[in-house]
């Protein structure tokens, strides 16, 4: 199965929720699901929670709270 295949049953269920969680390397990185959401750049209608999400698992892998 490819990473994108396994994508859309999450995206379904969860699609202002989703994290993707980069590992193995040095540095904690994490991205949001949605992708890059061209369509709607520089429009002022995003909607703030995968980012938000995004950055609550970093924190939490960092051991803050």
């Amino acid at each position: 199965m490819y990473h994108d295949q396994s994508h859309i049953p999450i995206k379904t269920v969860a699609f202002d929720s989703i994290v993707g969680m980069i590992i193995g390397t040095p540095l904690v990185a994490a991205t949001v699901g949605h992708g890059t959401a061209f369509e709607i750049a520089g429009k002022g209608i995003a909607n703030p929670r995968p980012m938000i999400e995004a950055i609550k698992l970093v924190a939490k892998s960092c051991g803050l709270k």
